[in-house]
């Protein structure tokens, strides 16, 4: 390996740069003092599906024979999409039918869900309890669908703009609100669901009208505890349940003990969060977590790009739940496609910067990917920098998206390569062994940004990582006197010339690479001693 000695402690400051110099190197000298020199290992999910995953039923297989080489790559958790059984065989589960169906029984055509079967989902959770890893389960309790009859109730038409503005007199309608689950019986729970227990539907039978009508009756109303966008968001979709209906209530709470129980769960995504009572989100995480897990993770699905509504959110929920970073997403997409764009306020305006602890933070999902009603393209050029980002930074709680990691399935002839070129497996391996300790930043250029992490207790090589949109670039980082006169390998480029931190402690770390281009730089040494996975499967596809 080719060795470039930069001896940067000689080299003339510009003007101005020693007390800054001086103040980032009396900040690293009591890292022992610090909460992050003892804190525990890393942890990353991955989101475990994305929109075009096949309608085979052999997914929950998939990710069975998946997880050796997830946990080997420094996945902790999987966020595995809903497997409740829906009203289509092939749909992925937000068109919920049954709660309680697994894939276990005869129902709406199939017996598997288009995830698998019941035993499937059993051996995957085993799977996962052996190595050690948490499942996190994809939770709809916003509405149903699917119904096996229509039911007489009375409504009103609302604005589909204004939900709360009614737009015609009450009227009797024939809304498809009738649930018995014949194919499952009682088993589990004997709970069969009516008209009186919706809020709202968005077709009546009687009519043939496709509109949005709120039903009516004795203390029957939106909720009031949701998001205000369309004057009140609580409708999304299908039958919208009422959740402050005691019986409704009840299966739902019966629902999360069972299923949490049932799975060994170690959390939930609850879906469409921004669509249901923040008050029943927490009694539903609250008796999750009294009655089947103490320790149940709950991230809650709001999706707004305005920062001001996720932290109300989690103040309305009492932080008992994370949120996933729109507004980093939404920064991620435009500052990819802006050439030359200033990275430097990347962070700025961001959950991860206004509550790190509470922030769950994505470069993409299923709902952000190509053709999604959501849609939101990060150029794949950007994606190794946005990645850098939420993996080896300090905040958040990242998450790595199953289409980036395996390729996108869209067009099963020319499906989509996996991002960053193959070499996430090394970002998120870099995040497990060496993204400890206190962070320093250098957000000092406007298309070059890098930061240090100077490692902990545990983890002492620590990292640097130099961030570049606009060609080659280099910068003068501090690691510490601790690492004089080792060498440092760049994990991306493995064959380019190493760098040796000089006898003050600093590095002379470059970016060569022309356009958009990441630089992650640990001790040489450390890299031998961890077990780095260097030929990660992506083939999921594979039978085997």
């Amino acid at each position: 390996m080719m060795v470039l000695s930069i001896l940067s402690c000689c080299l003339p400051r510009r003007h101005g740069q020693g007390k800054k110099w001086k103040q980032i190197e009396e900040a690293a000298t009591q890292l022992d003092t610090y909460p992050s020199w003892n804190s525990p290992d890393n942890t990353l999910i991955l989101q475990g599906f994305e929109w075009h995953v096949p309608s085979d039923g052999q997914h929950w297989r998939r990710l069975r024979r998946a997880l050796p080489g997830l946990k080997a790559i420094g996945v902790d958790h999987v966020w595995v999409p809903p497997g409740c059984k829906g009203m289509d065989p092939a749909g992925n589960g937000y068109d919920i039918y049954d709660l309680y169906d697994l894939g276990e029984f005869d129902q709406k055509g199939s017996r598997r869900t288009k995830w698998g079967t019941r035993e499937e989902l059993n051996e995957l959770m085993h799977e996962a309890q052996k190595l050690g890893m948490g499942v996190y389960w994809d939770a709809v309790l916003n509405h149903k669908a699917g119904a096996d009859y229509p039911e007489r109730c009375r409504a009103v038409k609302v604005d589909p703009e204004r939900r709360n503005a009614e737009i015609s007199t009450p009227l009797a309608i024939d809304g498809w609100v009738g649930f018995d689950f014949a194919g499952r019986g009682d088993l589990y729970s004997p709970m069969k669901y009516h008209w009186q227990h919706f809020s709202g539907v968005d077709w009546d039978d009687r009519s043939k009208e496709n509109a949005i009508f709120r039903i009516l009756g004795p203390d029957k109303d939106w909720a009031h505890d949701v998001s205000t966008e369309k004057g009140n968001f609580d409708y999304l979709m299908f039958a919208d349940l009422d959740l402050s209906h005691p019986e409704v209530r009840a299966d739902l709470l019966n629902w999360g003990t069972w299923i949490t129980r049932e799975l060994s769960l170690a959390g939930m995504r609850l879906d469409a969060a921004k669509h249901f009572s923040t008050g029943f989100q927490k009694a539903f995480i609250e008796h999750v977590r009294k009655t089947a897990n103490p320790d149940f993770f709950v991230m809650g699905e709001y999706w707004t790009g305005n920062v001001r509504e996720l932290v109300s959110y989690l103040e309305e929920m009492q932080y008992t739940v994370s949120a996933y970073d729109v507004p980093l997403v939404n920064k991620f997409s435009t500052l990819s496609r802006m050439r030359g764009a200033d990275l430097r306020d990347i962070l700025n305006g961001t959950l991860v910067q206004r509550k790190p602890a509470h922030a769950v933070t994505i470069v993409t999902n299923h709902d952000t990917q190509p053709g999604q009603m959501m849609d939101t393209p990060v150029a794949s050029s950007f994606k190794p920098l946005a990645y850098a980002l939420i993996l080896l930074r300090k905040e958040g709680q990242p998450s790595l998206f199953y289409g980036d990691l395996y390729g996108i399935r869209a067009n099963v002839k020319r499906p989509m390569v996996p991002a960053c070129n193959g070499q996430l497996p090394i970002l998120t391996q870099a995040r497990k062994h060496f993204a400890y300790g206190e962070q320093q930043d250098y957000f000092d250029a406007p298309n070059s940004i890098g930061f240090v992490r100077y490692g902990n207790a545990r983890h002492r090589s620590g990292l640097a990582c130099l961030i570049s949109n606009a060609g080659p670039a280099s910068k003068r980082m501090y690691v510490g006197p601790g690492h004089m006169n080792e060498e440092w390998t760049n994990l991306l480029r493995p064959h380019a010339p190493s760098v040796i931190i000089d006898k003050g402690g600093y590095g002379e770390f470059a970016t060569p690479n022309p356009g958009m281009s990441v630089s992650v730089w640990v001790d040489s040494a450390a890299v031998g001693r961890v077990n780095l996975l260097e030929d990660f499967d992506v083939n999921i596809y594979d039978p085997r």
